[in-house]
This record gives structure tokens, sequence and C-alpha cells, in this order.
């Protein structure tokens, strides 16, 4: 079997969007499945939008998705001497010739055809058997069109969406370069495509229309194309097309949102690929596990409450230091300092269950690592005359019992009993003194973890003691 090349060719005009991220991790994921190389190319030659910036934005993703290369990034820009060079054995070829239309008469030709219900397509005026007793017209730089076969029909077997095929007849004479000199996208991902020996390409349906002239110009340069698999579009929850009117659909935005790659990357691969009714898994399940197969060949709704679901199950199953590793970040952006506090592993561990992102649980962290001020109204709201004693009195115990948590759960159990308390007439105020908030993990473990003088130190000043 021929040695797995595949790429991932995104165009820098912007942010990384799901949809991009989807194809590069398909792409990736199957190169890694066979053993085979990943490649990234920056198809950069759209000069009058292409950035640093989102060149950069691209890099930032893939290296938070993890979806590392093995060659590249390569840059389009930077081969130019090697597009002229084979634009040049073309038309010396006659694989391609030098078109003198003018807009104005393209325009013109396009809107003719229109009127007469035709599909606007260039008439070939310029082919070499078509110009006796023509000269350049003064003025005009020729563009360069690669001269397309006139007969038969050119197709292959999709990877994803079966046999397509399309008449030659239905493709004029595509353009390979400007009246500038720069090279066009379909001539450069081919040349790129046969030069990186790439095997298999895996790229959104909005390609497919390309696919046909791309083929056609590897058989003119003697070369095989490539396999090729047409993702489905990934559309809104609304069934439209995913847009910024859905919300976050940069892949950034995902991780300044508070998710794990690795849940982020399961939860792509769910969009349009399924491995029986596997639901959660790793990384190294998808590479062991994917295949083109697997692909539907219908678009896919991207759906939010599936992501926070993937996403808490995955921190659920994520070893605690791991977890607080991954948390310690988000803490700092939402100005919690916890150096001095307690372990951001052990925090995790007690709310994970409790929120769906890092953001969320960054935020349900704070009373760990700084004491809450609670509104005086609120705590005359939970503590009262009834339970005011017990809580007093748990306050000076607290100073010399042992600090774990079944210790802390039997004194409060056995303070609220001596004072004929239900047990949460204890808990739920203790939970505001502490806290600042009467939603928390079970009360005890919170206390456990905040420490002994922490606590009795909240204690004190919620019950005016000190």
């Amino acid at each position: 079997m021929t040695q797995v090349r595949t790429r991932f060719a995104p165009s820098p005009t912007g942010y990384l969007h799901l949809g991009g991220a989807r194809t590069a991790l398909f792409a990736w994921a199957y190169a890694r499945h066979h053993g085979g190389t990943f490649i990234l190319r920056i198809e950069d030659t759209d000069v009058a939008r292409s950035t640093p910036a989102a060149v950069q934005a691209i890099l930032d993703a893939m290296a938070w998705l993890q979806l590392d290369c093995d060659e590249g990034p390569f840059y389009q820009m930077q081969r130019m001497d090697r597009y002229r060079e084979v634009i040049a054995d073309m038309l010396a070829r006659g694989l391609a010739y030098r078109d003198y239309m003018s807009p104005a008469e393209l325009d013109a030709l396009r809107a003719q055809q229109m009127a007469c219900g035709e599909k606007p397509r260039y008439d070939g005026r310029w082919r070499p058997e078509n110009t006796a007793g023509m000269t350049p017209p003064p003025g005009i730089l020729p563009v360069i069109r690669f001269r397309n076969p006139d007969a038969g029909t050119v197709g292959w077997d999709d990877g994803v969406k079966g046999r397509i095929e399309f008449a030659n007849a239905e493709l004029d004479d595509l353009v390979i370069a400007r009246s500038d000199g720069t090279p066009t996208y379909n001539f450069c991902a081919v040349v790129d495509d046969r030069d990186m020996r790439i095997s298999h390409v895996i790229r959104g349906d909005d390609h497919v229309n390309n696919t046909p002239r791309q083929i056609n110009i590897f058989r003119a340069l003697g070369a095989e194309p490539p396999h090729y698999a047409h993702v489905p579009t990934v559309l809104g929850e609304d069934g439209a097309k995913l847009s910024k009117r859905h919300g976050a659909v940069g892949v950034m935005d995902y991780e300044a949102a508070g998710y794990l790659p690795d849940a982020m990357v399961n939860f792509l691969a769910r969009i349009g690929w399924a491995h029986g009714d596997d639901e959660i898994f790793t990384r190294a399940q998808l590479v062991e596990w994917f295949d083109l197969a697997g692909i539907s060949a219908a678009p896919s709704r991207f759906n939010a409450g599936k992501l926070n679901w993937v996403n808490q199950e995955h921190m659920k199953r994520l070893p605690e230091a791991e977890l607080g590793a991954h948390l310690r970040p988000y803490l700092e952006r939402a100005g919690v300092d916890s150096i001095g506090g307690p372990d951001p592993g052990a925090v995790a561990a007690l709310l994970r269950d409790r929120t769906e992102t890092l953001v969320a649980m960054a935020d349900a962290a704070w009373y760990f690592y700084a004491p809450p001020q609670v509104p005086a109204d609120k705590l005359d709201e939970q503590v009262d005359a009834a339970n005011r004693g017990a809580l007093v009195e748990l306050h000076a115990e607290f100073a010399t019992l042992e600090w774990t948590r079944e210790a802390l759960a039997v004194a409060m159990k056995s303070a609220a009993a001596r004072h004929g308390l239900k047990p949460p007439k204890v808990m739920m105020p203790m939970r505001l003194l502490v806290a600042g908030t009467p939603s928390t993990p079970a009360i005890d473990a919170v206390l456990a973890l905040l420490g002994r003088e922490a606590v009795r130190s909240r204690m004190a000043a919620g019950l005016a003691l000190e």
C-alpha cells in the first residue's frame, strides 16, 4: 500500500473555525491511524485577505488541539518560483495558453450566456486553434488558462460521497495564473499535492466542484491524483451553516471558554463521524478506530449542550493533578490568587461534577482562595437563635478536632442533634459562613479542603466572635 500522506491546507484569512478544525482532525487521524504523514500547508496566495495574525491563529489552534504535523508548515507564497516553473512547462507543452480576453469582454460574454439561459463559461476564443489571424490586443496582460479536455468525463470514487462524475464539456478552461502572474488556488493545490506526494485529500465538500478541475490538471501533468474524501458541512443548531451568529465559532474561543483540548477533539470527531455507539473516547482511541467509512455523507449539526456534556465527562475522567494543572491558568484569568490556597487539583476534584467548563469551575472556586463577603441580611436568613449556639460550639470544637472529612461530618451532625436540629439547619449556614453561597459541594469536603485556620477565621467573622 502507498504510504498515507494527508494534508491540512487552510487559507489564513481569519480564525480557524470548527468546520476547518474538524477537517484538520480527520486528516490528522487518518494519517496517524495508518502510520502515515500529516502535513500542514498555509495557502496564503490571497495576499489581499491573508494576514500574519490569521496565520498565527491557525498555528495556535492546531497547537491547542495537539494536531501535530510531521512536515511543515509550508507557505505557498514561498513557492512562487516552483509555480512559475510548472506554468512555463505547461505553456511550452501546450497544456496551457495565454488568454487576452479583457474583463469587459468576459463580463459581456457571461451576461449574454445568462440571458440565453446558458451556464456562464469561457468560450475558448484564445485557444491556439482558434486564434488564426488574431493578434494580442495592446494594453491587455493575459491570464494563463489550463486547456481542459473537451470530451469524456472526469470522476473519482469519493471516500465519503461515493462515485462522482463530471462531463468535461461542463468545465471551461480554468485560469491558473492571473494577469499579474500570481497563480490561482486550484493550480497551486495540484502542484503542492503532487510535490508533497499527498495520497489522500480530506477536505470540506465545498471543494467538490474544484476536484474535477484538479484531477484533469494532475493527469495533464502525468501524475496520478490522490484519493479524495469530501466531508459535509457543519451546521448550526438551527440547521443553517455555522457562523458567528451561532456564538463562538473560532477554535481558540473554545479554549478561552474553558474546554479541554481532548474534549474538543472528541466532540469534533463526533460531528459526522461515529464508531458504533461510542460517545466518549480518548485521542488514542480515535486514532485506533478512525476510518473514512465512519464519516456520514449528510451534514451534521453543532450542539452546544453536547459539547458541554462531552467536556464535563472528560473532566471527570482526568487524574486530579492533571485537571488541576488545566484549572490553574483559568483561576489566574479570573483574578484568583491560588498561591497559598488549596491545591487546584483537589479543588477541581470537588467541583467537576458541578461544572461543565474550566471557566465555570474557576468561577465556582473563588471561595477556596478568598474569604467571602456575606451581606448581613443574607446571614440573618440562615443564622438565627435556633442554630447560632450550635455554630458557636462548632467554632470552638474545630480548634482541636481531627481535621478530616469524616470527623467534620460527625461533629456537625452531633451539634445539630444536641440542639434538636436537623443537620441541614447547621450545614446550610455553615456553607454561607465559609463559602458565601448556599450552593457548594458536600460541606464536610469543603471544610476539610479549606483547612482549620481558614474555616475558623471565616466562622468567627460571620458570627462576630472576635
